[in-house]
């Protein structure tokens, strides 16, 4: 910084008080050049339409670009913490687009961003008038018995609790199969949001989300990547944002209901009931992870620091169907 401050004149500082300022209007740490992106045109670009909508989530249809398509279709089911694209980026890295090109007819659940209005909103609105929601609405207007399902992230954790639900009325058979990208369901080793469940922590959590909702971001639990790498390069040394879909994507935050996110936090986090038969409800009905013989396939990443390795790997230990393991990349 200081051999830049030197050839430069000081125009690196200058630059990069111009990218603080703006950084504290927004209230967030920008990470990429958002010009670049524009959504419908080269992120988030694959052709679908909105087939369904609710109070909670509205449903994207992608058609099949084949002549031919594959009887059962599939859901994706994203984080409620992100927006719906993490599958859906540049063209070349779409694996929305991907799917399609194989022949299959693609829905997609786009989660409403929380406000006020959704405070009191819990788990079992996620699973029932969310994820099952999802699954009736495309098997009704198909016409077919089941589905395939993905579920990433937090939404994946959620897939777990519907399938459970869906074992324990008899109607497990409207999923064929589970896919779960980077999911946890067993908390005792999930890693380092585990600091954020202490009850100082939670104490904060209700400060920051008295209007009823807040803004989730994981830039913490990866710090010198997604914090002080962009201190040092946009705000000392006054570099450019460089071009990325995916930061621009992380960029795109959302917000949550504040009920339901410390529900997640203390019951899951901190307290890890969903691993414990009957321990957690869904509109009176105690599920059990063990009732679950839909075929799953669990995919983590070799470090993830949202959800661990040994964490994802736990999904294995807790199922009672057919269960095939990838580790993939960083995560």
């Amino acid at each position: 910084v200081m051999r830049k401050t030197i050839e430069s004149g000081g125009e690196n500082l200058l630059t990069g008080l111009k990218h603080m300022l703006a950084d504290m209007e927004k209230g967030q740490l920008t990470h990429t050049d958002g010009t670049t992106f524009e959504l419908g045109r080269n992120i988030a670009a694959t052709p679908g339409k909105v087939i369904h909508e609710t109070p909670l989530y509205q449903l994207i249809h992608y058609a099949p670009s084949t002549q031919e398509v594959l009887e059962t279709p599939l859901i994706i089911f994203p984080p409620w913490i992100n927006r719906f694209y993490i599958l859906d980026l540049s063209p070349e890295k779409s694996f929305v687009k991907w799917a399609v090109d194989q022949g299959i007819s693609v829905f997609l659940v786009s989660w409403k961003s929380a406000d006020a209005s959704m405070k009191d909103l819990i788990w079992d609105d996620y699973i029932l008038g969310g994820q099952i929601d999802a699954i009736d609405t495309v098997r009704d207007l198909l016409g077919v018995e089941r589905v395939h399902t993905i579920g990433y992230c937090v939404a994946g954790t959620t897939l777990a609790a519907t399938l459970a639900l869906l074992a324990a009325r008899g109607e497990a058979d409207k999923v064929a199969s589970a896919t779960f990208f980077t999911a946890q369901v067993d908390f005792s080793q999930a890693g380092d949001l585990g600091l954020f469940v202490d009850d100082e922590q939670m104490k904060l959590v209700d400060q920051l989300s008295a209007q009823g909702y807040m803004a989730a971001t994981f830039n913490l639990l990866r710090g010198r990547d997604l914090i002080w790498n962009y201190v040092v390069n946009n705000y000392l040394l006054g570099m450019d944002y460089p071009p990325f879909d995916l930061l621009y994507w992380n960029g795109d935050t959302t917000n949550l209901p504040a009920r339901w996110h410390k529900d997640y936090l203390t019951q899951l986090y901190r307290d890890n009931l969903l691993v414990s038969p009957g321990a957690i409800s869904v509109a009176g009905t105690p599920i059990d992870l063990r009732a679950i013989r839909t075929p799953a396939y669990v995919q983590a990443g070799r470090e993830d620091h949202i959800a661990p390795l040994d964490s994802v790997w736990k999904l294995t230990e807790h199922f009672g169907g057919p269960v095939r393991f990838l580790l993939a990349g960083p995560g």
